[in-house]
């Protein structure tokens, strides 16, 4: 009997997939950056004994469980205690102006009342699209933003760390992402953070989606030896690279003791309001003048979702590398979830687009990440876990495929 084939990033080795939508078991649901082997471990999505996932389940949940006019009352509620009229802002609203952003910001402002600060951690590299709709979300709906430019130098050197030992070339983008707002928050004193819509409802364990309230994890300054950030320990980077950790902060949670005395709630609108991709594109659309990409994004069959970076194709690239589990396949299970596609045009669409090489900004992102084609493509099938491809006919396969 030959020996089963190796896994990697902690995934299951048998390969199971929904039987609702397209999504697999190899779909990570949470991830720990080791210390000791500069990789991720990753927990999969959970199935039940009737082999459906824990994000079609929530979905089930979302629609005929929950009292959405309910969960709006408490919106409302929460939201009329912290609502301001002296000027000054009440609620933070982080985002990049893609459809979600967009629809929280404007519905927070324009139907509840509220008077808020967007702000935005800017992408890697920007797309024509992605500024377009950055500008509408501010200059036609209206608002006021913060952007926090990182230092480039350092942005640039810690996505490339990233990409050599974890293939993850958003994990800084990520990092900056999440703890910005709540240290904005912090400094303009606004004790209301929202978010849009909570990503572990596409697979995470139901229980994560019984709350609101997003849940961090904060950390006090002498943890700073034990913290690692693309794959390399910051000590590492403060010795060996020449930087300070004034120049790693922004990627560094907050405080663990500021955080907690500053009052500071983290709350998932989609939690209080029903949210669907689709229907946000269309409220963007219409408030905002959110456009789509005028040509199918690589890798997938729609035009509207992560539009703003030049690096998204690559960061779903890896994604099928690693898990199997490509661009597409996160656009089906989701559509398939709300039902806007059967399971059956998921399957014919997962095997038409999923795993399409994102050619387009391959120059560019090659050239920002500084390592050549050849290096690129090594470090590519070094990470292809051998129970997810196999090598045949001088080309890679994926040995498991959604029917």
């Amino acid at each position: 009997m030959p020996e089963p084939q190796k896994t990697k990033y902690g995934l299951p080795r048998e390969v199971q997939f929904c039987s609702k939508c397209v999504m697999s078991n190899q779909r990570p649901t949470s991830s720990v950056e080791s210390k000791h082997n500069k990789a991720h471990r990753h927990t999969g999505l959970m199935f039940d004994e009737e082999g459906v996932c824990d994000a079609c389940r929530y979905a089930e949940i979302k629609d005929r469980e929950v009292d959405w006019e309910g969960r709006e009352a408490q919106l409302v509620e929460l939201l009329d205690q912290y609502r301001r009229d002296d000027g000054q802002y009440d609620i933070l609203v982080p985002g990049s102006g893609g459809k979600d952003s967009v629809l929280a910001a404007h519905i927070l402002k324009y139907k509840y009342g509220m008077h808020p600060l967007t702000c935005t951690w800017p992408p890697h590299i920007y797309t024509d699209i992605g500024w377009l709709n950055f500008k509408n979300w501010l200059d036609v709906a209206g608002f006021d933003n913060i952007s926090f430019w990182p230092n480039g130098r350092v942005h640039r050197l810690l996505t490339r760390h990233a990409f050599i030992n974890l293939l993850h070339p958003f994990q800084p983008f990520i990092l900056g992402q999440k703890y910005l707002a709540p240290k904005l928050a912090m400094q303009h004193g606004i004790k209301l953070v929202f978010y849009g819509e909570n990503e572990a409802e596409y697979g995470n364990p139901i229980a994560d989606n019984v709350s609101p309230l997003r849940k961090e994890k904060y950390y006090a300054a002498d943890q700073i030896d034990e913290t690692y950030l693309g794959g390399t320990s910051v000590r590492e980077y403060l010795d060996g690279h020449g930087l300070t950790l004034n120049d790693l902060e922004v990627y560094l949670p907050p405080d663990r003791e500021k955080m907690a005395d500053s009052g500071i709630q983290v709350h998932y609108l989609g939690y209080y309001l029903k949210w669907t991709p689709q229907e946000a594109y269309y409220y963007a659309a219409e408030n905002a003048e959110f456009k789509a990409n005028p040509e199918r994004t690589e890798g997938t069959y729609t035009k509207f979702s992560s539009l703003d970076d030049r690096i998204d194709g690559f960061h779903y690239y890896t994604t099928y590398i690693k898990f199997g589990i490509g661009r597409a396949t996160y656009d089906a299970a989701k559509d398939i979830r709300n039902h806007h596609i059967t399971r059956e045009e998921g399957v014919a669409l997962v095997n038409r687009f999923d795993g399409e090489f994102p050619q387009k900004y391959f120059k560019e992102i090659l050239q920002y990440l500084d390592i050549t084609e050849e290096y690129f493509w090594e470090l590519i099938d070094a990470a292809r876990p051998p129970h997810l491809w196999e090598h045949k006919t001088g080309q890679w396969h994926l040995r498991h495929k959604v029917t």
